[in-house]
């Protein structure tokens, strides 16, 4: 299956493939049919990938925190394996998606295959393919709400948080 992912090392948004997910206890299997991109959330996340490292230290300060944490806890040497296996990894892109449930997970009992839900949350409701979401982050499409609608479901309820 294909995913977009950024590669955090240089920032360059790249079309992967990844192996197909497998359902695992409260987890379904979605085949996406559209995925939001949310311009200000991806901005930034992109944006933050394309600096360097020194840019990166001084746009996450709490990252930093954990990693001069980490040295007092584990050394430097440790400390340096993790961080630059962090950079080796892509980052997954997207947090709001809608499509059609094609396999559910051990103890699913409130979606069925067939179902047309949508989607959210980071590192689930990709730009991918297939995704696999805890059933707590998905919600049954209403019948007359179109898909390329209801992909934009988490950042509208972002919004409707934020006004509250």
């Amino acid at each position: 299956m294909k995913q977009v992912v950024q590669d955090f090392k240089d920032g360059k948004i790249k079309v992967i493939d990844a192996p197909d997910p497998v359902p695992e206890l409260g987890f379904i299997i979605v085949r996406n049919y559209f995925s939001a991109i949310s311009a200000g959330t991806e901005k930034t996340t992109v944006g933050t990938g394309k600096k360097s490292l020194i840019g990166k230290a001084r746009a996450r300060p709490d990252l930093v925190k954990k990693v001069v944490e980490n040295i007092k806890r584990e050394g430097l040497g440790q400390t340096l394996k993790k961080v630059r296996s962090k950079l080796d990894e892509y980052k997954l892109l997207g947090y709001s998606s809608a499509g059609e449930v094609i396999a559910i997970g051990e103890g699913v009992t409130n979606f069925s295959p067939g179902d047309v839900v949508a989607c959210g949350g980071g590192n689930y409701a990709t730009h991918s393919e297939l995704i696999k979401v805890p059933v707590n982050l998905c919600v049954k499409v209403p019948e007359g709400v179109g898909l390329d609608e209801a992909a934009f479901a988490t950042i509208g309820a972002i919004a409707m948080q934020g006004v509250r």
